[in-house]
């Protein structure tokens, strides 16, 4: 009787039947919280370009938005393991970022505008980690791939629409309506949310342990053993340089084009994104499906490789329709280093209790990366030229890809030689 109640508990904590309901509605959440981030991203740039900022000080103003991020993401990681009302926070923090964009459009002088992405930054860090707690615990660690990718797409596909209708927005208004398209959207998101059931999220299963008691806290490894994990740390060394060498990119274009012809930069960006999010939709969608095959190193690879040619490129094209066209490659590294950079976390945390941790740390690392790269990239066009930052971009690249090849090992269970973390509950 015992053993037989054992297996049934054991099935039940790796094959999940949440309600079609909370399925969708974790579908539309993601293709919302498109809408309540892109205003705040890309599109920022070209409106504070438009009211004549110095490319210095809009380097700052993304950058206090990043260090914001990288200042809360471990810690809110931490939080999100630990509380049961991950809806709560993810709303609150939508809500937060509605008011912040506000202030945007109302106030967009130098220290409005920091508090403001001071505001943003703390908040836009419990995206991510809750999404994907709240994933994990709704379908469960065997079909997380699936769904991990399916998250990934519709997020893509929420920013092609996004983009794009905040480019129509800006073209035929001004830049100024996208913030209060902005906050206007946190009111769906909010109620997307609000339909996932909690019912359907298993607490244990959602921080990375076995999931098969999801009413007990249950024990986790410590934070010094988690990061003790050489194939963890290697990955995060990696996502950081990933990011500094991609983060600026496209704020640097977009400030490249925007002078002289600002009533057309906001379509610009949005073809920009379109096409990014268009390509890494159909890689996402695709590899939450076979992310799984040959390993996660080969996709790391590729997705890697694609960015030194990206950032060579811009420093020698010059028009739009190369810009756009470098956007193709943009889409693969996106598209799949959003997927398989989740899932490699999973990989190394199954079973720990520090999922949402990990995730936290993950996004710190890369904050700290993006912060860095618009930093010191805007920098580096504001004493000397955009080509100049490009260079600089290209060769942080190289040391990322070079890095990753020699380095970081394969993490998927099938495919890798390396031991996996103590787990939390004996099997």
């Amino acid at each position: 009787m015992h053993s037989s109640a054992l297996r049934t508990t054991m099935a039940t904590s790796t094959q999940r039947s949440p309600s079609s309901q909370t399925l969708g509605s974790l579908d539309l959440v993601n293709f919302l919280l498109s809408d309540v981030q892109m205003g705040v991203g890309p599109f920022l740039v070209i409106y504070l370009a438009g009211r004549e900022w110095k490319a210095k000080h809009i380097g700052i103003a993304l950058a206090v938005h990043g260090m914001a991020e990288t200042l809360t993401r471990t810690p809110v990681g931490g939080l999100v393991d630990r509380v049961p009302w991950k809806r709560a926070l993810l709303g609150g923090a939508v809500i937060a970022v509605a008011i912040a964009a506000l202030a945007l459009a109302l106030f967009p002088v130098f220290w409005s505008v920091l508090g403001a992405q001071l505001v943003i930054g703390s908040s836009s860090s419990v995206f991510f980690p809750a999404i994907c707690a709240m994933s994990l615990g709704i379908v469960g660690r065997a079909n997380f791939d699936a769904r991990q990718g399916r998250n990934q797409m519709f997020n893509a596909v929420g920013n092609v629409t996004a983009a794009a209708g905040m480019g129509l927005l800006g073209y035929l208004t001004s830049n100024q309506h996208i913030f209060f398209f902005v906050a206007a959207m946190a009111i769906p998101t909010v109620w997307a949310l609000r339909r996932v059931q909690p019912t359907d999220i298993n607490h244990q299963l959602a921080r990375g342990c076995d999931g098969r008691n999801s009413t007990s806290a249950g024990a986790a490894v410590s934070i010094r053993q988690l990061f003790s994990d050489r194939a963890l740390v290697t990955f995060f060394v990696c996502a950081v340089l990933f990011y500094f060498a991609n983060a600026a990119l496209l704020t640097l274009v977009g400030q490249m084009q925007t002078k002289g012809s600002e009533h057309n930069a906001s379509l610009f960006m949005a073809a920009c994104v379109i096409t990014t999010q268009m390509v890494a939709a159909l890689f996402a969608s695709w590899l939450g499906r076979t992310g799984g095959v040959g390993g996660r190193k080969p996709w790391l690879l590729l997705a890697f490789g694609v960015l030194p040619l990206r950032t060579a490129l811009s420093a020698v094209f010059s028009t739009q329709g190369e810009f756009l066209a470098l956007q193709l490659l943009d889409g693969i590294g996106v598209g799949v280093f959003g997927v398989v950079s989740v899932l490699v976390i999973a990989d190394r945390t199954q079973g720990t209790g520090r999922f949402n941790l990990a995730l936290g740390a993950f996004s710190t690392a890369v904050g700290l990366g993006a912060a860095l790269s618009q930093f010191v990239a805007g920098s580096i066009v504001h004493d000397t030229d955009f080509r100049s930052g490009f260079v600089f971009l290209t060769a942080a690249a190289l040391v990322a890809l070079l890095i990753l090849a020699l380095f970081m090992p394969e993490t998927h269970a099938r495919w890798s030689n390396q031991p996996a973390m103590r787990k939390t509950i004996p099997a």
